[in-house]
């Protein structure tokens, strides 16, 4: 389980200065509400190919 307190510094930039709610914040970041890393969507599967040298 990641650490919640890791993130907490960015959660809270998203929130206050871009005026995200706590729940957008997460998604924001690739987190569940628990603080787990979300499975990747395809886009960021796509974007980390882009910088894969295979």
């Amino acid at each position: 389980m990641t650490n919640n307190e890791s993130y907490q510094v960015a959660i809270d930039i998203l929130r206050c200065h871009l005026g995200m709610s706590i729940d957008e914040a997460y998604k924001e970041l690739g987190l569940d509400l628990a603080g787990n890393p979300a499975p990747l969507t395809e886009t960021q599967e796509v974007l980390i190919g882009l910088n894969s040298t295979n």
